[in-house]
């Protein structure tokens, strides 16, 4: 596990909504859940990066346009994304920035180098940074740098895979014509939400055909068809594609709680893809597992609970839904941000998962969106699709 407390200067200001407590509470979770005392479990610190490597994916003009911001946060760069409500400029944002694509290159390179099989950076996931403008909150996309410095180190198929409510734009983006690696997001339709991309039909650049994969979910997708879709998408690619790396973006704001987006996803649910995506890395990539944080906007009772259950399955400790939150980390959350947290490490719920192998349902919005992505892509892999329905 990847973490040092100096992570929390990534801080857009009083009111925005990706405030560093929802990462300094989850750790605190976490440590207090015991799950950083499991047999095999090390705590690391970013790794001190330069700007060549933020160079590997970002253009030099916006990691210009950030130093600039990052000394007098009254100079704005609009185009290169630097001083919106999104993106408010903050003083030491570039240094701040930098050390979050630190943090998750030393959780890559550990499983690079053999000295783990899984690495986790909750701080991580800043997925909507392309190569040449910040967006959505995010300054520079440390998976793309993780991403990349695997590839220049001779690796020859990556697979991503991100469950955060938005699409993941700024990773597809920087690997659109790659067909090293496989990109796959599952997510709130670009029609209801931000970034308001990532459709079934967009699916790769000239030399990457059926390398980037949108799965466009309908608002109000709770957690059986969720993990129904996900059932009939990513085993199947990943078992093709043959990934040597598993890297994921955890982001926990598909919560029906978050204030931000509008799927209706539980902590069970949650959870369950969770075990989901540790089993995909066992069977198809050697257990070669990364994993980020990402969004995630209810900072009490979501965030904290839902990385906690993430934690545990990287950790090969994964926590019984029924436990009890410790009364340690309900106390210091009454006392720093003067609320009642929640008492269990679950909604309450056991969802279900229903194989797409049992018959689409044609009046299943979920299952329309399957079928889209399905037969956008798969016949790029050798893999059978279903009837078409209109794109």
């Amino acid at each position: 596990m990847v973490w040092s407390d100096d992570l929390a200067a990534y801080d857009f200001g009083p009111g925005h909504p990706l405030a560093p407590i929802r990462v300094q509470l989850a750790m605190r979770l976490v440590r207090d859940l015991g799950l950083l005392e499991a047999p095999g479990v090390t705590v690391i610190e970013p790794d001190a990066i330069t700007d060549d490597v933020l160079l590997t994916v970002h253009e030099p003009g916006l990691i210009a346009a950030v130093r600039a911001a990052s000394i007098d946060p009254r100079v704005d760069d609009i185009a290169r994304g630097i001083g919106t409500a999104d993106v408010p400029a903050f003083a030491g944002m570039h240094q701040a920035a930098r050390a979050v694509c630190g943090a998750t290159l030393a959780a890559t390179r550990a499983v690079h180098d053999g000295r783990a099989m899984h690495a986790v950076n909750l701080a991580g996931g800043l997925h909507h940074a392309s190569p040449g403008s910040a967006s959505g909150f995010c300054v520079y996309n440390d998976i793309a740098v993780s991403i990349q410095y695997l590839l220049d180190r001779g690796v020859q198929r990556v697979a991503y895979v991100d469950v955060d409510v938005h699409h993941g734009d700024g990773v597809q983006e920087a690997f659109w014509n790659d067909p090293r690696v496989l990109t796959i997001s599952i997510h709130e339709s670009g029609r209801t939400l931000f970034p308001g991309t990532g459709f079934a039909r967009d699916i790769g650049g000239p030399d990457a055909q059926g390398y980037s994969v949108n799965l466009a979910l309908p608002a109000g997708t709770r957690d059986e068809p969720w993990l129904r879709a996900f059932d009939a998408v990513v085993p199947p690619l990943l078992e093709q594609f043959k990934p040597e790396f598993l890297v994921t973006q955890q982001g926990c704001d598909s919560h029906a709680e978050d204030p931000l987006a509008n799927l209706e996803l539980s902590i069970d649910g949650q959870r369950m893809t969770y075990a989901a995506l540790h089993d995909l890395a066992h069977r198809f990539a050697d257990g070669r597992w990364i994993a980020t944080g990402g969004g995630g906007y209810s900072w009490v009772d979501v965030v904290p609970r839902a990385w906690a259950h993430l934690v545990g399955e990287v950790v090969g400790a994964p926590i019984k839904p029924t436990t009890a939150v410790p009364e340690s980390w309900r106390i210091f959350v009454n006392e720093n941000v003067g609320v009642t947290a929640p008492r269990v490490m679950t909604d309450g719920l056991s969802p279900a998962v229903r194989h797409w192998d049992t018959g689409y349902d044609p009046d299943s919005p979920v299952d329309s969106a399957v079928l889209r992505t399905r037969a956008a892509v798969f016949p790029w892999h050798g893999l059978a699709a279903d009837q078409p329905p209109d794109f």
